[in-house]
């Protein structure tokens, strides 16, 4: 089992496992959430989370087309 992790995390790297990215993310604690919401990092490398201001930043090649 992977541990959770607060939500508290300013830059987070993502890779094309994780698209559709949406914040929170599955291994995030639910106690400090908030409604989740899609991010298209896809588009341009990063997305900022306009909820707690998360910055996540792609790393690595996406293969395919991700909505």
């Amino acid at each position: 089992m992977t541990a959770l992790k607060e939500n508290t995390q300013r830059v987070i790297e993502v890779t094309e496992k994780d698209l559709p990215l949406h914040c929170p993310m599955p291994d995030m604690v639910k106690w400090n959430a908030h409604p989740r919401v899609f991010l298209p990092v896809h588009k341009t490398g990063e997305a900022l989370c306009p909820y707690c201001g998360t910055r996540y930043k792609l790393v690595g090649p996406v293969s395919g087309h991700h909505h």
